[in-house]
């Protein structure tokens, strides 16, 4: 890299880090102001408050608003250069608009691949952390409601629970099947069913084991007997923001588990990772069209251009976040709808860099 590479390359560095260090203050001010009296309700401690909670809080809102960040400070920094007739002397100078952007998307690139690392193996163990405490002293006490739950644990293996308990770890009503095609092979019932967290295994009681072989039936009754289950506790725990704790391979492995299940809210864990994938190419999208924007001098000054860039940086979240409510509903395909702002978003940049003169 060229001196002058190194001193765009620093100078949107710089200004990247200041933006979200300035953004991420204020929104953790506002955070405080909104939770502060249910950290006082649930007596959280100050030291939970600022290493379980904030320490983790950081990272977790520097990640999400990095793309558009991204955006504004390389609008502000271009619009800055621009004015100072910076960006006429370089080019002037013989650097053609491509030879320009050189620097640009190496920084872009650099971020986007540290935001890939951090969104895919660092943040989610942090929110592990900020989760638990959010649901220890900001949630009140989760409790289960389903009813009349229906889950497939295993290839032709299909459970069966009226109700369940959370705070008690106890299911109501609970039938295990197995089902070789059309067929019923054998049906477990109990009227009680009861995690036993010294021994790691379920306990159930007052069952009935159910044995079909042609025409011929055995029942087998008992009061208690242990089992293992590909069924956890953890499956009926609150789900809150629960795809944000999973790493790149945790979160393959659980939606693995949902589609096995034939469970509801895939969509959900499959937006999440597309989207962990989607969003490095977004800080180079987004990176390239600030710069198109605002390379020129605008008469209007950098007030005007960096506004300008805050718009579109909030038209591209909320086309986001609108093409992710269709894709939670079903009515869009999760990997289209992560992609498709970027796909968008990239039109319009090439759209810009043949029309905006520079």
């Amino acid at each position: 890299m060229k001196l002058l590479d190194w001193y765009i390359f620093k100078r949107f560095l710089q200004t990247y880090i200041f933006v979200v260090l300035v953004i991420v203050l204020v929104v953790c001010v506002i955070d405080y102001t909104e939770k502060v009296d249910d950290f006082h309700h649930h007596n959280a401690p100050m030291s939970k408050i600022l290493i379980d909670y904030y320490l983790n809080f950081i990272p977790y809102w520097a990640n999400t608003i990095s793309p558009l960040m991204v955006f504004i400070a390389t609008v502000f920094m271009t619009s800055r250069l621009a004015s100072r007739t910076e960006i006429i002397a370089i080019l002037s100078s013989g650097v053609s608009f491509m030879r320009f952007l050189v620097p640009y998307v190496l920084g872009a690139v650099l971020l986007s691949v540290v935001t890939y690392y951090l969104v895919n193996y660092v943040i989610p163990q942090a929110n592990k952390v900020r989760i638990a405490f959010e649901l220890q002293y900001v949630k009140d006490q989760f409790t289960y409601t389903g009813r009349n739950v229906h889950l497939k644990i295993a290839p032709n293996i299909y459970a069966y629970l009226e109700s369940y308990n959370n705070l008690t770890n106890t299911g109501y009503k609970f039938t295990l099947e197995e089902v070789a095609g059309n067929e019923l092979r054998q049906k477990l019932s109990a009227d009680r069913i009861e995690w036993d967290t010294q021994k790691g295994k379920w306990a159930l009681y007052d069952y009935k084991i159910r044995a079909i072989d042609g025409i011929h039936e055995t029942l087998t009754p008992g009061t208690r007997m242990d089992t293992t289950l590909n069924l956890k506790p953890s499956d009926f725990d609150s789900d809150y923001s629960l795809f944000e704790t999973f790493t790149l391979p945790e979160l393959n492995n659980y939606i693995s588990l949902l589609q096995s299940r034939g469970a509801d809210g895939v969509e959900t864990y499959l937006l999440e990772k597309y989207s962990r994938t989607t969003r490095p190419f977004a800080i180079i999208i987004l990176s390239v069209i600030g710069v198109i924007l605002s390379a020129r001098k605008s008469r209007r000054g950098v007030g005007w251009q960096v506004a300008l860039g805050f718009f579109l940086a909030f038209a591209y979240l909320l086309f986001f976040m609108l093409a992710k409510g269709v894709a939670e509903s079903g009515n869009l395909n999760p990997m289209l709808a992560v992609w498709l702002p970027n796909i968008i978003f990239a039109a319009i940049g090439l759209l810009l860099y043949h029309t905006i003169p520079r």
